[in-house]
């Protein structure tokens, strides 16, 4: 009996922690969509299933708060309109007053069906276009589809998780008291100019808008994927500015510009639907990386700190200070709004430090933890990778106790016509060919390659899961025998 009530204790356990985290990220979803304008777009009102009420933090127990789907109830079909969502089957007034989408009289013989323009033999994805385009207001041109459209999740409103456009910024030397040393911030250089954007900032905006060292740049998080990814804005001859779409792919955000409303894919950078999707346009990665932030303002001190957005009344627009997904990356459980299969070879919400190529590789955090400094090779070429232990997740904990996840760096340890092998001395991350001294960032701060960069590596620290369904042939090394210095 004893043994049944320990088996019986510890699933109840389990069940209780399962539902918690469930009930805080369905919480989430609501505050991130919380407190925009935009009353002539529909709520995301998501499936016909049961749903748990959830409460987001700081409302008292009287506000209205509605109900929020948890994972094992959505599965993020469809969104249905309220009634005061204009009918689907009526036309759509354009900007200029003109009907996008006209209906056939009952006389009318030569009137084309809503959605003939896109020549969508699909019945389905026909119907999910004029859908899209009637009730969502989408402009996108659908005959341009690489992925179909019901495979998309409507989530939210377009842009109800508010970009940042006209982002402030402000030195290193007068970074405001609330930055936590050991908090995660992506870095980025471009041309000598180095900045700084908090992830307590992106994980309420996802998107950043912006210009380093003359490069039109987006700066782009996805808290459900734990991905942090930097794009250059312009291709094609053409700058864009991005916005956050409303739905989700495998999880992860689905971004759209605003010049052509083309989707785009946020974890490969890819055109998806749209204009752009006709040509097969992929965004330009630029190097990258989530590192502390006295990481950065040490290595950087004439770099530059995104600042909080600020409200017409002096507040900051949105409670950073308090994570919405708080204690996501601290569960074993199936992801948030994914229903695809997890790749089981890790758990689906550890970390791990990822590098595309012919072969996609990706290293553990927990493997990185006992090897701070990793020399290896992928593909043709030779790679270092530090690990930083210290790094706070930008999630926390549940209660909101900080957390701490680690970071980790990767560049190319080819300088000149040598290739340096690192190690870990008493001094510091320490070359073996020349004794220099490094930091987390690829600069030699001392020694006889005083003032050398390290070429970055894009790469990214993403959860596990969501590297392995876009990139399932990956190779996992988690033990030195898997190494190829």
């Amino acid at each position: 009996m004893l043994g049944v009530f320990h088996v019986g204790q510890t699933m109840s356990s389990h069940l209780s922690r399962r539902f918690s985290i469930f009930l805080i990220t369905g919480a989430a979803t609501l505050i991130v969509a919380c407190g925009t304008s935009g009353t002539d777009v529909p709520p995301a009102v998501i499936g016909d299933g049961p749903s748990s009420a959830a409460v987001p933090a700081g409302a008292s127990p009287t506000q209205a708060v509605a109900p929020t789907p948890t994972p094992l109830d959505a599965p993020m079909a469809t969104v249905t309109p309220t009634a005061s969502d204009p009918d689907p089957t009526e036309p759509a007034a354009s900007e200029d007053g003109q009907d996008r989408v006209t209906r056939a009289s009952p006389d009318s013989t030569d009137t084309p069906e809503p959605g003939s323009e896109w020549n969508i033999e699909d019945a389905a994805e026909r119907s999910r276009a004029v859908r899209l385009q009637t009730l969502w207001r989408w402009e996108t041109d659908f005959s341009f589809r690489k992925i179909g459209l019901l495979g998309f999740e409507t989530v939210l409103p377009r842009d109800r998780i508010p970009p940042i456009d006209d982002p402030t910024f402000i030195g290193v030397s007068d970074a405001p008291a609330y930055m936590k040393p050991r908090e995660p911030v992506i870095s980025v250089v471009v041309n000598g100019e180095a900045k700084a954007y908090p992830l307590a900032i992106l994980m309420w905006h996802e998107i950043v808008n912006d210009a380093i060292g003359g490069k039109p740049v987006t700066v782009t998080f996805c808290p459900l994927c734990n991905a942090g990814i930097t794009f250059e804005r312009v291709i094609e001859g053409r700058e864009l500015t991005f916005g956050t779409s409303g739905m989700l792919r495998n999880s992860d955000l689905v971004m759209w510009d605003r010049q052509t409303q083309s989707w785009w894919q946020q974890f490969t950078g890819e055109a998806l639907v749209g204009e752009f999707a006709a040509t097969d346009a992929v965004l330009t990665f630029v190097p990258s990386q989530i590192i502390a932030w006295e990481t950065f303002a040490d290595a950087y001190p004439d770099g530059k700190l995104l600042e909080r957005i600020i409200n017409e009344f002096g507040q900051p627009l949105r409670p950073y200070d308090s994570p919405p997904y708080a204690g996501y990356d601290d569960v074993d459980n199936h992801p948030f709004l994914f229903s695809g299969i997890v790749d089981r070879r890790l758990v689906a919400t550890s970390r791990v430090l990822t590098i595309d190529g012919e072969t996609p590789v990706a290293y553990p955090f927990s493997f990185l933890s006992d090897n701070p400094v990793l020399n290896d090779s992928v593909g043709d070429t030779d790679i270092v990778a530090f690990f930083d232990d210290g790094t706070l997740s930008a999630f926390g904990g549940r209660s909101g106790e900080p957390q701490t996840s680690g970071s980790a760096t990767a560049f190319s340890r080819t300088v000149g016509d040598r290739t340096l092998t690192f190690e870990l001395t008493d001094l510091g991350i320490t070359d073996v060919e020349t004794g220099s001294v490094w930091n987390l960032v690829g600069i030699a701060v001392s020694g006889e390659l005083e003032g050398t960069q390290l070429a970055p590596v894009i790469h990214a620290s993403h959860f596990w899961f969501a590297w392995a369904v876009f990139k399932p042939e990956t190779e996992v090394r988690e033990s030195i025998e898997a190494l190829t210095p």
